[in-house]
């Protein structure tokens, strides 16, 4: 626009100096021309300004129409990510669904190869009785005791046929007995592999995180069968009748859970063991008892663990134990 203005003004003053002589003759006509030139300037410059107004206004549209275009492609993005947080997420989902599915068919199958080695015990058992049986009554039906003999003279009978008779009859079910014994003792394997204690005591702690209580029991009995006197051999003996108490079985958990208190009173699970021992004692009727043992739990070891402590304390609450003396 200044570049015209200056355009314009430099034909005015070529325009004078070349017709100046011509001008002069005429005043009035030099003035009239002078309007009008001054018309036309403005009109020049409103037609330019007005150019760069509409100039403007596009480039103002097309911008809008920019920042339009961005805020749209910005929400999809927005949108893309937000879906593919959620599809993460139910991947996730479905991953820690298949995990526990396949836990859970491990335990079964643990479960169903336990109770197939249960049956199979109980079949050897009636089968190992009943042969015995029978052969208790073929021997009775054929043997003819002394006395139960038809009638013979005295001197046709001797002392040492009957003696011998019955000896012989002795040692055959001594020798059955003995090997019944030695099958059933044999057919409980052993759970344990052969390593360090503290190997075989992680083996049997694996049993209890995936929920085989049974295994668990034959593992932490046989860990104190083999090491009874090991530094773990106490925590063992309480995981073993906390096996029971799991199951609800409380009165296979009180005789084990007093085997560890008379065993193991100094043991790093001693107090533990002693409140478990009177609350499993109150779960199969004995209360008296089991409240001496929950409450002389502060008393015995003072040194406890807290937990511990205020855990028998509510127990005893529980219980409406009175506060005696252990």
């Amino acid at each position: 626009m200044r570049l015209l203005t200056k355009k314009l003004k430099k034909s005015i003053l070529v325009f004078y100096f070349f017709f100046t002589p011509h001008l002069l003759a005429d005043n009035h006509n030099i003035y009239e021309t002078l309007e009008q030139l001054q018309k036309d300037i403005k009109t020049l410059e409103r037609a330019v300004y007005s150019e760069s107004n509409d100039t403007k206004n596009n480039n103002n549209t097309i911008s809008s129409l920019d920042i339009n275009s961005e805020d749209v492609l910005t929400r999809h993005l927005l949108k893309l990510s937000e879906i593919e947080s959620q599809f993460q997420d139910l991947t996730n989902r479905f991953e820690e669904i298949n995990f526990k599915l396949d836990k859970l068919s491990n335990r079964l199958s643990k479960v169903q190869a336990d109770n197939q080695i249960r049956f199979q015990d109980l079949e050897n058992a009636s089968i190992t009785n009943d042969s015995l049986k029978s052969l208790t009554k073929n021997e009775s039906k054929n043997k003819i005791l002394p006395g139960s003999s038809q009638p013979q003279d005295l001197g046709s009978i001797s002392y040492k046929d009957t003696n011998t008779n019955e000896t012989t009859q002795q040692t055959q079910s001594i020798d059955a007995t003995a090997t019944i014994i030695t099958e059933s003792f044999q057919v409980e394997e052993k759970v344990l592999p052969s390593k360090s204690p503290e190997t075989q005591y992680e083996f049997a702690t694996s049993f209890l995180k995936v929920g085989d209580y049974s295994t668990a029991e034959r593992a932490f009995r046989e860990f104190v069968q083999t090491n009874p006197d090991h530094k773990l051999a106490g925590n063992a003996q309480y995981w073993y009748a906390e096996t029971f108490r799991i199951r609800q079985l409380y009165s296979d958990a009180a005789s084990a859970y007093l085997e560890g208190y008379q065993k193991y009173p100094n043991g790093e699970k001693a107090p533990v063991n002693l409140l478990k021992l009177g609350v499993s004692m109150v779960q199969i009727g004995e209360k008296d008892q089991g409240c001496k043992m929950i409450n002389g739990v502060a008393k015995q070891y003072p040194d406890a663990n807290q937990s511990v402590i205020q855990k028998a304390k509510y127990e005893s609450q529980k219980f409406e134990c009175k506060n005696q003396n252990s």
